[in-house]
């Protein structure tokens, strides 16, 4: 059986093709390895992708933060919901770079000199716009300015879970005054008063189901990235073990402690009281 291909247009010329319209020439050239190693393309793949997933990630929590802000709750859903598909890919790409073996990584490491993934001012753009506030993770961003500009922005501005609280003041419910107003330049700190409205929220849910499925969507969204931390760890301890990372990290020992943080905690503490 032969295939149709009449009107299939082949001559670009003139025209703008798939590569064109992608840039793939310049995409598929800034896979440039510094060594002859063959896991060292793997390594650089997986990250650049990685970034560009951060990339949509951080446009649709700013997309988000604006709709909570506006009091646009399905919108913001929409964002959410792609935020949870975003990370979903974020943490299959850890399970691609799991195949990479101790003496793989070992054979190209020394070529990295101090970069790290703990140097990606895109992931920290979005532990700032979650929550997750720390001053002197833009010290490794000073020297380029317009990136600079942007950490501090997302520092000083207020939280997802901020603009979250805020909006349910909104709607009447009595949100502590002192959480309201605390400085969000600081991690959030969980408060007995915001965890007793999340739990009348939740045992009144059919009377205000956006404001119950709100919190689902932060715990979702929370899961996720909690997935995403614990899959970078173990690959992380699968490949170098309790090694210090190259950016002078304590590797594995920082990335498990910040599995104990949390961006929301009254939505996990609060399933206790329910």
């Amino acid at each position: 059986m032969s295939i149709d291909t009449e009107g299939i247009h082949t001559d670009f010329q003139e025209g703008m093709s798939y590569g064109d319209y992608l840039r793939l020439d310049t995409l598929l050239s800034a896979q440039q390895t510094l060594t002859n190693e063959h896991d060292e393309l793997l390594f650089i793949t997986i990250h650049q992708v990685m970034e560009l997933w951060l990339k949509l990630m951080n446009r649709e929590l700013d997309t988000a933060l604006a709709h909570l802000r506006a009091d646009e709750l399905q919108p913001a859903f929409k964002c959410t919901a792609r935020i949870n598909r975003i990370q979903e890919q974020l943490i299959q790409a850890w399970t691609v770079l799991s195949t990479m073996t101790p003496s793989d990584y070992l054979s190209f490491r020394p070529a990295l000199g101090q970069s790290s993934g703990f140097q990606s001012w895109q992931y920290r753009l979005i532990e700032f716009k979650l929550g997750a506030k720390d001053e002197m993770k833009m010290a490794p961003h000073r020297h380029r300015s317009d990136i600079a500009a942007q950490l501090e922005a997302a520092y000083r501005a207020p939280s997802l879970y901020d603009e979250a609280l805020r909006l349910l003041a909104r709607r009447g419910y009595f949100v502590p005054q002192d959480v309201l107003t605390r400085d969000v330049t600081q991690p959030y700190v969980a408060h007995p008063g915001v965890e007793a409205v999340w739990e009348d929220i939740y045992r009144h849910s059919g009377e205000h189901f956006d404001l119950y499925e709100l919190a689902e969507e932060l715990v979702d969204l929370e899961d996720a990235f909690q997935q995403w931390r614990f899959r970078h760890m173990k690959t992380v301890e699968r490949i170098i073990g309790m090694r210090r990372g190259t950016g002078g990290s304590t590797g594995v020992t920082y990335l498990r402690k910040a599995l104990e943080r949390y961006f929301f905690p009254e939505l996990w503490s609060v399933r206790g009281q329910l």
